[in-house]
């Protein structure tokens, strides 16, 4: 017996004609719109603190800095997304027509949840790195301290560096930027609340 399944996939422009007009932001996953879910105030923190010291810390290079509303499109596996937080060295390339989507982040931050985690260590990753300019990745957990700090080497491997205490101090490799885990986990209550 076959069984076929009604699920309505649609193609990019579909989905960025749709996305102009709804009040909640979805993602496109290769046909599959995607609504993407509220967010915790753990989650909301940390990427709000990332973005305001590298944005501060940023503030006299030539470097474009994006915070959650801003989308990036992955080509090679038609995808469409919002990281938390994303930089760009140089000017934005943007896909056309427009300026809300871009395609040549060098980094992008992260703040996990309990169910993106998966994804942004997996396929989320694998498909960032089919980004030519990018280079660098960070996941930060919003229920331990937690970051996960990925950087390219020169042979095309990634290296993963762990932090784990509030002692700890995360230093970026594509741009000069350092915060300390106190500074980032300031004010978020942890093992509160699990989504």
């Amino acid at each position: 017996m076959t069984v076929t399944s009604n699920k309505r996939l649609y193609t990019p422009q579909e989905y960025l004609k749709l996305e102009e007009t709804s009040t909640e932001k979805h993602e496109y996953r290769n046909g599959e719109i995607i609504l993407m879910t509220g967010g915790t105030t753990n989650h909301n923190k940390l990427a709000g603190t990332f973005y305001a010291n590298l944005l501060l810390g940023l503030e006299d290079e030539k470097y474009e800095i994006y915070m959650g509303d801003v989308r990036l499109w992955i080509p090679r596996y038609c995808e469409y997304v919002y990281p938390d937080v994303m930089v760009v060295q140089g000017n934005p390339i943007y896909q056309s027509p427009g300026t809300t989507t871009i395609t040549n982040p060098s980094l992008i931050v992260e703040v996990l949840s309990k169910s993106t985690k998966g994804r942004n260590r997996g396929d989320k990753f694998r498909y960032y790195r089919s980004i030519p300019q990018f280079k660098e990745y960070v996941l930060i957990d919003q229920y331990s301290v937690l970051v996960e700090h990925f950087v390219e080497a020169d042979d095309g491997k990634w290296i993963l560096t762990e932090y784990e205490t509030k002692e700890s101090i995360l230093s970026l490799v594509s741009v000069q930027f350092q915060i300390s885990l106190e500074s980032l986990y300031k004010r978020v209550k942890l093992n509160e609340g699990f989504a």
